[in-house]
């Protein structure tokens, strides 16, 4: 090992792995390899996979069954538009439905003209919408979706219990949100994956979304770790990275405030992502600040958000 490299050992109970999935490649993305592209039509509204997509939604489905990784996830956390639920019931499901089962399927038989077939909710993990791992909002007509009355009937297993409103009211034609909102809001949707009991979670996202959360880490690391982090997901990669939580016990914070109710602003939770194959080098005569990290992710304050979290 290289002398000097710094080394970061924490207790199993303070971690979780987490899989990042952009979705597959859409009628959006096909829309803007074209020479010309309306964003605001409406036939690219919550745009759905194209042949492609489903393509490459099964190629990601035969490596995670096949590496056993399908076999470890307890969660699938998707955000409720048509192409990230294709895409997390097509790589994570249980394979396909069999009609006369008990249990609902996880998508419908030839759900917006796919041509698939159904896929069963049995031997996999549940799945959970939350809106708070939508697409940055802007006036692209692909980032609406559609009412949680029509996604049940397509995909009848996924949990929406989450999301308040049938109708979408974040997106609007006029409406482009700041990349301090999408940090915040995927800052506070790692902070909420630490009232969850699962330990091993996929979460089935968009291009946007991760490139602005993951761009907010790594600060203190070596530039190929930094590059690593913030390179821009190709449609349907599939990402490993650990989440670490180094806050104070609870205990400790109830004692701290009521000493000091003060002191709560130094004790916000501490936010880390870790990539499993690198670690950082403490700079020569470079004292590393205590709010820093030994490896690589950076102390990052809770943060409020108007997105809806649980």
């Amino acid at each position: 090992m290289e002398a000097g490299a710094v080394t970061a050992l924490y207790p199993a109970h303070r971690c979780k792995t987490i899989y990042l999935v952009r979705h597959a490649h859409g009628f959006h993305n096909a829309a803007e390899e074209s020479d010309i592209i309306d964003h605001t039509s409406p036939t690219l509204l919550d745009a759905q996979l194209t042949p492609l997509g489903w393509s490459q939604v099964d190629c990601l489905r035969e490596h995670v069954t096949k590496s056993g990784l399908a076999k470890k996830i307890e969660l699938v956390i998707v955000s409720p538009l048509m192409r990230t639920m294709q895409t997390a019931v097509g790589v994570f499901g249980g394979g396909n439905y069999t009609d006369g089962v008990s249990a609902p399927p996880l998508m419908v038989e030839g759900a917006e003209d796919s041509g698939r077939q159904p896929i069963s909710s049995l031997n996999c993990p549940p799945f959970l919408a939350v809106e708070a791992c939508r697409e940055k909002l802007s006036v692209l007509t692909s980032d609406k979706r559609s009412s949680i009355t029509r996604y049940r009937t397509l995909f009848p297993a996924i949990d929406f219990s989450l999301i308040e409103n049938d109708e979408d009211v974040l997106w609007g034609p006029d409406v482009i949100e700041t990349d301090e909102s999408v940090v915040a809001r995927g800052m506070n949707l790692f902070d909420w994956l630490w009232t969850r009991e699962e330990k091993e979670i996929a979460i089935v996202t968009h291009c946007g979304f991760l490139y602005h959360t993951l761009n907010t880490y790594g600060k203190e690391c070596h530039p190929t770790i930094v590059e690593e982090l913030r390179k821009v997901f190709a449609n349907c990669e599939l990402r490993s990275m650990v989440l670490v939580d180094r806050s104070f016990p609870r205990l400790y914070i109830v004692v701290i405030w009521l000493i000091n109710p003060l002191c709560l602003t130094d004790i916000a939770r501490g936010h880390f992502i870790v990539k499993l194959e690198y670690i950082k080098t403490r700079p020569k005569g470079r004292e590393i600040p205590k709010a820093s990290l030994l490896t690589s992710f950076q102390f990052q304050t809770r943060r409020c958000s108007k997105w809806p979290l649980p």
